[in-house]
């Protein structure tokens, strides 16, 4: 009788599927050129409100209003980046969560644990940091969600700057985390930051997206049909209560991103890559302009340190986000059957759980919303957000750069194409064409050299030749 196979260890963070692997790369660029743009961004912004003769003009256009004041949308410059642009952001976040469960990672409970629990933990901890911080020193206990959140687009621009080229499976889990807390983030915004709910706009708001549902399943097309929709259920849904950006990620999750027989790609996807430079190129960095303009000095920098509430957003960042995102994978790789890959280390979990730290956007957002009432404490929270992200910044430049030679040669190992077909060879391994390939460049190459050894060798024996009959005539007779 045949014993029963046992069932191999999962690797965790181990080579991506090639689907998979061309997704990332393609989206991690789009958010690449996106975070670069915001570290311009979130520069301008500090720059603009700091400088004595802008400081007016910063605070001024931050504070314009513009918009219908009867449809209750005569908002700030400031507001409308807020609820308006970051909606766009939401709205891809939705559209890649969608994509996760249906045809990525999340698909798979299995694969889904390991990122869904180093989310949790990411976002537990620094909640349960701040909230021994501030609750210690007497503080509010209001910001306890400023330090969950995790902003992928500033992490890789981050990583673009300093040059690291780290494995795709190691950025792939950072997407995917992003991912997972990008939602987590949502349902905080959602739950606890909505006060006074306004039932007719909320049904107006839920009505619009059962259309915006019925016109999807329907298989109506045209862009001019679902934008004017969208734009009517974001005003509805701001005039709700609840905050403006689900209506981005409630339509972001209603699109289909699974394929139909015949299809190249799923619309999810398809609008995707059409939205996110958009979100990544134009929203967001819009967003950090009128966010992250807050007055920086040498005395507002030491009340980071010396209030609570900012104390445990900076630690909440740089401690909470580290522990929380390492301490979770450790654990599931500890209890589950998944183990890591043998071309990593723990030390490289633990660069990225740094990394992860960078919370700029969401954390900017969730700033504003709990201390709304509060200008004051509003801005301070806002330089312990941007002071946080820069240490966390810092540890992980360190900490990638000690490893950085490392992640070159998996970078380089995972990219070779010696057979120049566009797939990288490690896809390949399986494949008797690949190998079939291979063996006729070798041959080629093999005769190659065979060729050059020859005429290397003939010129060898003309030289030998030479020297020898110049050395009879020498010897001979006068």
């Amino acid at each position: 009788m045949t014993a029963p196979r046992t069932p191999s260890p999962r690797k965790a963070f181990g080579r991506l599927s090639l689907p998979e692997r061309a997704y990332v790369t393609d989206a991690l660029r789009t958010e690449t050129v996106g975070g670069v743009l915001l570290l311009v961004a979130a520069v301008t912004a500090l720059v603009w409100a700091n400088v004595p003769g802008l400081h007016d003009s910063y605070e001024s256009v931050s504070h314009f209003h513009f918009g219908p004041e009867a449809l209750g949308l005569n908002l700030s410059v400031a507001h409308w980046a807020a609820d308006g642009l970051l909606a766009i952001f939401f709205f891809v976040a939705g559209i890649e969560l969608k994509r996760e469960l249906v045809a990525g990672d999340l698909r798979d409970p299995r694969a889904a644990a390991l990122p869904v629990v180093a989310a949790l933990c990411g976002m537990a901890a620094p909640a349960l940091v701040y909230t021994l911080t501030s609750g210690a020193g007497g503080g509010s206990l209001a910001g306890w969600a400023v330090p969950t959140a995790t902003d992928i687009a500033f992490a890789l621009a981050v990583l673009a700057v300093i040059g690291t080229s780290l494995p795709s499976a190691l950025r792939a889990f950072l997407l995917t985390l992003a991912v997972v807390d990008d939602l987590f983030a949502i349902l905080i915004i959602a739950v606890f930051f909505t006060d006074d709910l306004n039932f007719a706009a909320l049904g107006g708001a839920v009505a619009g997206l059962v259309v915006f549902w019925l016109l999807l399943r329907k298989g109506v097309g045209g862009w001019y049909v679902y934008v004017p929709l969208a734009l009517v259920v974001w005003g509805l849904m701001y005039n709700s209560g609840i905050h403006a950006t689900i209506a981005g990620v409630a339509m972001g999750l209603m699109l289909r991103c699974h394929r139909h027989s015949g299809e190249d790609h799923a619309p999810g996807e398809r609008i995707e890559h059409l939205v996110r430079p958009l979100s990544a190129g134009l929203a967001v960095p819009l967003f950090a302009l009128f966010s992250a303009g807050v007055t920086v000095s040498g005395g507002a920098l030491a009340e980071v340190f010396t209030q609570p509430e900012t104390l445990g957003v900076v630690l909440g960042l740089v401690v909470g986000k580290t522990l929380g995102i390492f301490g979770g994978t450790w654990l599931t790789a500890r209890f589950t059957r998944a183990s890591l890959s043998d071309e990593l280390a723990w030390a490289d979990v633990f660069a990225v759980a740094t990394l992860a730290g960078i919370g700029f956007t969401v954390s900017l957002l969730i700033g504003e919303l709990a201390f709304e009432d509060d200008t004051s404490m509003t801005n301070s929270v806002k330089a312990a957000v941007l002071t946080g992200s820069l240490i966390a910044t810092a540890l992980a430049a360190v900490l990638l750069k000690i490893r950085n030679a490392k992640y070159r040669r998996l970078t380089e190992e995972e990219e070779r194409d010696e057979d120049h077909n566009r797939v990288p060879d490690v896809y390949e391994q399986d494949d008797p064409a690949y190998h079939l390939r291979m063996a006729e460049i070798h041959e080629r190459k093999a005769a190659e050299h065979r060729r050059l050894a020859r005429e290397k060798a003939a010129e060898r024996d003309a030289l030998a030749d030479m020297t020898g009959g110049a050395g009879e005539d020498h010897d001979g007779p006068a």
